[in-house]
């Protein structure tokens, strides 16, 4: 099983702690490998880190324009236009 298999069964049995880890090694031997970026922002996402996620994406997009971190990123944003706290204090 390769890295990115790897990190992305761990994200799917929600063994977040591990994931973050082997990510973050993983980041470190390959700084820019976008592939790890997106599979970070999934973590975050995963996690409620907005935030983070969105910046995650971002990177992994400016590395690989064609990264799956594209429609991740487009969906995120697309989310974030639409919440509106006024709405949720009448």
């Amino acid at each position: 099983m390769d890295t990115y298999e790897h990190i992305s069964r761990l994200i799917s049995q929600n063994r977040i702690a591990e994931a973050i880890a082997e990510a973050e090694m993983s980041l470190k031997e390959k700084p820019d490998d976008s592939r790890i970026w997106y599979l970070r922002g999934k973590i975050h996402w995963r996690t409620g880190n907005r935030s983070e996620a969105m910046s995650c994406y971002s990177r992994a997009v400016a590395l690989d324009p064609d990264s799956p971190a594209a429609f991740a990123l487009e969906q995120a944003r697309d989310i974030a236009d639409f919440f509106n706290p006024d709405l949720l204090n009448p």
